[in-house]
């Protein structure tokens, strides 16, 4: 078992196993990272709160006068190691351990094994998740699926590797320090990079991670201040750690140079997470009424807001010499019904022809099925490893282009299906399934943000359906209950309580009258009161 200082609580049982994970060294490090930079977090977590209080008071964002400098300077990034020169096609997933093979074996070019969004952070799930992780770089990880006797090891050939750590908005409440909960991202950054950043530097790779949900440059900086300090601590050379930043917040659109600059040393670029994105738009603007958008089928990336900001990325992006990463197609092979197949993997193969012909580096599937189209799609149109030489000189965008509304209809059946998602995703997550396939599309906790934050903002800012009903909480009530009696005839009980319980959720999350920032929040504290230990 490990030992853990009396400054250090950990409230989750620590089996032999785990404590590989939890060694003394391991929480140590930990715990440096988090007395370092839990002030500076914090602050910034605050300043998350000042800005949306001027947003709240109809302050529009902006690009920041302060920082015309970073922007109209010539700097580049930090040059791209050899083993990611190449991600044209990159999947993403949870991080359990047949997941992690599959993924890794797909023929993607990159694997991006999620504590995030595709994850629910119960300890086990957390916990094993970083054993995989340590086993997939040293090639010794398999699996036998107990109910198929399939086993499953990695190929020859293997995507590159890349961690997506939890947000900073998020705590880890199995770990104290100093009789605190400790930094979420902290957390899961520092418990990988200890235990494998030598490894992947002898190997010929790096400790490559994702940042998400940053709404500031200077939550940027911080990462870079983490990743000095890490590294220094460690002995490992400066600049081995690289990073990709997720674009995935209306104010993150604005600071993209930014961005950039600030992670110059440790870059692997940006990229567009389109589903927090929406969200994002939806939760930053809430306080204002003639922000509307129609059915989430509709806001689609060929929709003005969201094309601009893809191609504002590509272009801030080749400006630094850095790669500029497409989105996440949500559809998945439909294998029951090959016409709805054909019609979904038409719809993928145009969003990637879209991504590449603009000039996009790279794009994301979330299923193996889908790698041999999106790679026949930039093998064609991008021949060679990146395309950073297409600098999109003769575009520019403008504020009002990036915060340009949707126009369309919003429909009854846009209301269902916002209300059916929000419960399917939520009942997976609280039973620990963060990644879940519903109606034919893969989601995760971006696209169930969008559903219920749809469903707040419908209700509040007295919008009304295409056939002229208004959409109020007592519409939403009745059919969460209408869609909650559809689900319970297949289910057993302790499914259906699970449904129960998110529809409680999605209730309270439609009825605040401040938006609530995120619904994994409150569904943390959920699973924590009921979870149990492996």
């Amino acid at each position: 078992m490990s030992k853990v200082p009396a400054e250090i609580e950990i409230t989750a049982p620590i089996s032999s196993k785990y404590a590989e994970i939890l060694s003394p060294a391991a929480i140590a490090f930990l715990a440096d990272l988090q007395r370092t930079f839990r002030v500076r977090r914090k602050e910034l977590l605050a300043a998350r709160v000042t800005r949306q209080a001027l947003l709240d008071a109809g302050v529009k964002p902006d690009f920041l006068p302060e920082t015309r400098l970073i922007r109209e300077s010539k700097w580049r990034c930090a040059a791209i190691p050899t083993d990611i020169q190449d991600r044209r096609v990159e999947i993403t997933g949870p991080v359990d351990r047949k997941m992690i093979i599959n993924a890794l074996n797909s023929g993607a070019h990159v694997f991006m094994a999620d504590f995030e969004d595709s994850s629910t952070p119960l300890w086990n799930n957390l916990i094993d998740g970083q054993i995989n992780l340590r086993d997939a770089i040293r090639r010794t990880i398999s699996f036998e699926d107990p109910k198929t006797g399939k086993s499953y090891t990695l190929n020859e050939k293997t995507a590159v590797l890349f961690v997506r750590a939890r947000g900073w908005h998020m705590v880890e409440r199995h770990v104290l320090v100093d009789g605190e909960p400790m930094s979420a991202s902290i957390f899961d950054f520092g418990l990988y990079f200890f235990h494998n950043a030598t490894e992947l530097l002898a190997r010929g790779s790096g400790p490559y991670f994702y940042l998400p949900k940053m709404e500031s440059h200077l939550e940027a900086r911080l990462w870079n201040e983490v990743f000095v300090h890490a590294q220094e601590k460690l002995g490992i050379p400066q600049g081995s750690i690289r990073a990709t930043c997720l674009i995935e917040t209306i104010l993150a659109t604005f600071e993209m140079d930014e961005f950039l600059y600030e992670l110059r040393n440790h870059s692997a670029g940006l990229n567009c997470g389109r589903w927090d994105y929406i969200f994002s738009f939806i939760k930053k603007l809430s306080a204002d009424h003639s922000v509307i958008l129609p059915d989430r089928s509709q806001v689609t990336m060929s929709t003005h807001f969201m094309r601009s900001y893809s191609k504002l990325c590509i272009k801030t992006c080749h400006n630094r010499e850095i790669h500029a990463m497409g989105g996440m197609s949500a559809f998945i092979p439909i294998k029951s019904d090959p016409v709805a197949n054909e019609k979904a993997l038409t719809q993928v193969r145009a969003d990637k022809e879209r991504e590449a012909t603009d000039g996009h580096d790279g794009t994301w599937v979330a299923h193996p099925g889908l790698v041999p189209i999106a790679l026949e799609v930039f093998n064609r149109i991008m021949p060679q490893a990146n395309q950073i030489n297409k600098k999109l000189s003769d575009f520019a965008v403008t504020a009002a282009d990036l915060l340009q509304v949707p126009i369309g209809e919003i429909t009854e059946a846009g209301l269902r299906q916002n209300v059916a998602v929000g419960l399917g995703y939520v009942e997976a997550w609280l039973r620990g399934i963060g990644c879940v396939p519903l109606f034919n599309l893969m989601e995760d906790a971006a696209t169930a943000e969008i559903s219920r934050a749809q469903l707040w903002q419908w209700v509040h800012h007295d919008a009304v359906l295409n056939d002229g009903r208004k959409i109020t909480v007592e519409l939403c009530e009745q059919v969460i209950d209408e869609e909650l009696a559809k689900v319970k005839p297949g289910l057993n009980d302790d499914r259906y309580d699970a449904y129960e319980k998110a529809a409680s959720l999605m209730r309270d999350l439609i009825r605040d009258e401040k938006f609530t920032d995120f619904l994994t929040l409150p569904a943390y504290e959920q699973v924590l009161r009921e979870e149990v230990f492996a």
